[in-house]
């Protein structure tokens, strides 16, 4: 063992445990490591993987003098490995138990875990490779451990050039390698959940029975978040703030097939304000939509036979909100759309594609950020951070079924009128609170947003419809506490109603409605959005 130090030091007759489930680049990996004087020990199906390759591989159980076991679950669970990976050899008692058993040091561990999330059971839960992984990082002052095929070619380099991996090296490996464990954790405490939920007949809940705190069935006692940062951004909400976008880990989001085209880095604000405009374009159901929204709020929502009538008719709605405004469409970006964004100044244009001719209009916009994307995908929990805390909710799904929606009115909605009721009612669910919403022919004509009480709402929309919301819709968030809301969708001429429900005035509220000859509908669900 004289000559024998660690990666942090001098070479010797050094050892590598490979064992990955992942086997990107591991061939090579090895033929260079054997390059370089290293011992090779790997197991099950990565040692055959480079003993085919021609790479000399010692197996596992030459090592420990056991065979795997109970169809390969114990391989590498062994005091000759384990002893190998967590021995301190400036330790005396450490030097001592390992001359006594016969042990020799493993210098460097590369392993990556089953892939639990793509395909989860039983026997992807690994055991033997969490605790190598674990214990090499736990003793990352001698050993290093690679969990990640990206990492091979710059710790093969450093190994080349040096001989050795730095300290700071083995720390960020290690740092890695616990976060590759705690995330192959996490997915298995969120399949036992769902486990739970679907074998009580709650498929898609993650707990079914009320838990000992009280918190609904719906959400589970423990939630696995880890935060896997995507884009370094070009500052926070303000340029003295740093941003960046992180993605919770394990989980799809339309952000990692988002294609920046062109235009500056992103910032927090256009990244917040562009999901919420992706989100709210995607719910406003199969025809050609459009929506511009301004600090989280749309200012301007359409739907149209074709994009470009979409876009100029959101556009239209408030033309002075717009104004640095993110533009959303369900529908590739035409010539015809480029030519109508061609004097309007905006932030960000996100669209499904682009049609050659209109990317070449755009390109003359330096400043405008074009991105395109994929649909989102669902929400399913919501999660809003309070200081060192969080609070949770599942997401709010926009149901329109107008099976379930009450006429509450002798007047009943037309035809026309049920459409602006639905686009109303569904633009209503994205925009914060208090807020109220005129529609008239699919058109957004004017939106009162986060007002302290429903009236001022409703007052600032008329006010933005200046006359628009003539034989339209009115949508409110939550119910009418007062007629004074309903009197004030009359005042801007609208010809139906649509709300909640629920108020204890509600026939006062009615009554108004029957008062003004409107058309009143209630859904029995209310969208708060704060």
């Amino acid at each position: 063992m004289s000559d024998r130090t660690s990666l942090g030091g001098s070479t010797g007759n050094r050892r590598a445990l490979v064992s990955v489930s992942d086997k990107t680049g591991v061939v090579a990996l090895a033929e260079r490591l054997v390059a370089l004087g290293w011992e090779i020990v790997s197991s099950g199906g990565t040692a055959a993987t480079l003993a085919a390759a021609g790479v000399p591989v010692t197996p596992v159980e030459q090592v420990t003098g056991a065979p795997e076991m109970l169809g390969g679950r114990v391989k590498t669970i062994h005091p000759l490995i384990h002893g190998a990976l967590l021995a301190d050899l400036s330790n005396p008692d450490h030097l001592s138990d390992v001359a006594d058993r016969g042990i020799v040091p493993i210098d460097l561990v590369v392993a990556n875990l089953y892939p639990f999330r793509s395909d989860p059971s039983v026997e992807l839960i690994d055991i033997g490779g969490p605790a190598m992984v674990r214990a090499a990082a736990k003793n990352h002052q001698r050993v290093g451990v690679v969990v990640r095929p990206d990492d091979y070619e710059g710790v093969l380099d450093e190994l080349e050039a040096d001989g050795r991996l730095s300290e700071a090296t083995r720390r960020r490996l290690a740092r890695t390698a616990f976060a590759h464990t705690r995330d192959y954790d996490a997915a298995i405490v969120d399949w036992l959940d769902a486990a739970e939920a679907a074998a009580a007949g709650r498929p898609g809940e993650p707990e079914a029975a009320e838990s000992p705190d009280g918190a609904p069935p719906a959400l589970p006692p423990t939630l696995s978040l880890t935060l896997e940062r995507q884009e370094v951004l070009r500052y926070g909400e303000n340029p003295h703030q740093a941003g960046a976008r992180y993605r919770i880990g394990g989980q799809p989001t339309w952000w990692d097939q988002a294609h920046q085209l062109q235009g500056k880095a992103m910032s927090y604000l256009n990244v917040f304000d562009a999901d919420a405009a992706w989100r709210l374009v995607w719910s406003l159901g199969d025809q050609p939509a459009a929506v511009v929204v301004k600090h989280a709020n749309p200012c301007g929502v359409a739907v149209a036979p074709d994009i470009a009538e979409a876009y100029r008719r959101a556009h239209r709605c408030d033309p002075v909100s717009a104004f640095g405004g993110i533009v959303a469409l369900n529908r590739p970006v035409t010539t015809a759309v480029a030519e109508a964004l061609a004097d309007v100044f905006t932030e960000v244009l996100i669209a499904p594609d682009y049609h050659l001719d209109a990317t070449a209009l755009l390109s003359a916009k330096k400043n405008l950020r074009v991105l395109r994307a994929p649909p989102p995908e669902a929400d399913e929990v919501a999660i809003r951070t309070l200081g060192n805390a969080a609070l949770v909710q599942t997401a709010d799904p926009v149901a329109v079924d107008r099976s379930s929606w009450r006429v509450v009115t002798r007047r009943t909605p037309t035809d026309g009128q049920w459409d602006d009721l639905e686009l109303a009612w569904r633009v209503a669910a994205r925009v914060s609170s208090n807020c109220i919403v005129l529609v008239k022919d699919l058109q957004a004509v004017g939106i009162g947003a986060g007002q302290q009480n429903r009236r001022d709402a409703g007052r600032l929309a008329a006010e933005k419809a200046a006359g628009r919301a003539e034989g339209g819709a009115c949508a409110s968030d939550a119910f009418f506490p007062f007629r004074d809301g309903l009197d004030a969708a009359a005042e801007a001429g609208c010809a139906a109603v649509i709300q909640p429900g629920g108020s204890v005035r509600d026939q006062e509220v009615i009554d108004a409605a029957d008062e003004h000859h409107l058309a009143m509908v209630f859904t029995g669900q209310r969208h708060f959005r704060h």
